[in-house]
C-alpha cells in the first residue's frame, strides 16, 4: 500500500507533495528549548524501538510527574498500525532518541463541524516528558506536539479530508488544542471516557487555501 503524504518542514509547505510507503521518513526541524535553534529530526513510521523508548525512558519520568498518558501502551499501537489500514502510528526522532509519538485513525471517523463528512481521528498524542514545560523549563526541544499534530492535518490533506481533525483531549491537554486553533466541544461529561477519565472533543475545520 502506498499513500500521499505531505513533506514537513518548519515552516510547513502544505503544496509540496511526495510519495511515501508506509514505513516512511520525513526530515523535520524541531527547535532546542534554550536557545529556540534549529534542530534536524526524523518523522517516521513508529517502530517497537520508539514504543520501547516510552516504557524504557520516558514511563518513568511521566509517573513521577503524575501525566495523564503515562501508561498508555505504544507497542499495541505499533502492532495494529501494521495490521490494520485504517490505523498509523508515527514517531519523531531526533539526536538519537524519540521526542514524540502520534497515534491516528484516517477511516471510519466523521465530522462534528460538518457532519458526515470523514476526518483524520488523532487518537494518541504524547511528547517525552523533558519536551514538557510542566516538567522541564526550558523543555530540551519545544514543538514536537506542534508538529505531530500539523502532520495529523497533513495527513488529512493527503486523504482528501480537507484538512478535518479531531480527537478527545486529557484534561492537562486542553489548553493544548486550543492554543492551536481547533474547535472545542462541551459535550455532556460522559460523552466520551478514556481510562476512567472523561474528555473534550476538539476539531479543525477544513483548511482554508
Amino acid at each position: 500500500m502506498r499513500f500521499l503524504c505531505i513533506a514537513l518542514y518548519q515552516p510547513v509547505n502544505f503544496e509540496t507533495t511526495i510519495q511515501c510507503n508506509v514505513t516512511m521518513r520525513l526530515s523535520v526541524e524541531l527547535r532546542r528549548g534554550v536557545d529556540n535553534q534549529a534542530v534536524p529530526a526524523t518523522l517516521l513510521s513508529l517502530t517497537s524501538k520508539h514504543a520501547e523508548d516510552f516504557v524504557m525512558r520516558w514511563r518513568s519520568q511521566l509517573e513521577e510527574a503524575s501525566q495523564e498518558d503515562k501508561y498508555w501502551n505504544w507497542h499495541f499501537k505499533q502492532r495494529i498500525s501494521e495490521t490494520r489500514d485504517n490505523h498509523e502510528a508515527y514517531a519523531v526522532e531526533c539526536e538519537g532518541v524519540t521526542q514524540g509519538l502520534i497515534a491516528i485513525e484516517t477511516q471510519q471517523h466523521r465530522s462534528v463541524l460538518a457532519p458526515g463528512e470523514p476526518l483524520v481521528y488523532v487518537a494518541r498524542l504524547s511528547s517525552a516528558p523533558w519536551n514538557r514545560r510542566q516538567i522541564q523549563e526550558p523543555p530540551q526541544f519545544r514543538r514536537v506536539g506542534t508538529l505531530l499534530l500539523r502532520f495529523s492535518r497533513i495527513r488529512s490533506l493527503a486523504l482528501g479530508y480537507k484538512g478535518r481533525v479531531g480527537l478527545h483531549a486529557l484534561p492537562n491537554a486542553e489548553s493544548f488544542y486550543e492554543h492551536r486553533g481547533m474547535v472545542r466541544f462541551d459535550f455532556p461529561a460522559d460523552a466520551y471516557v478514556d481510562d476512567d477519565e472523561p474528555m473534550t472533543y476538539f476539531e479543525y475545520p477544513p483548511r482554508r487555501r
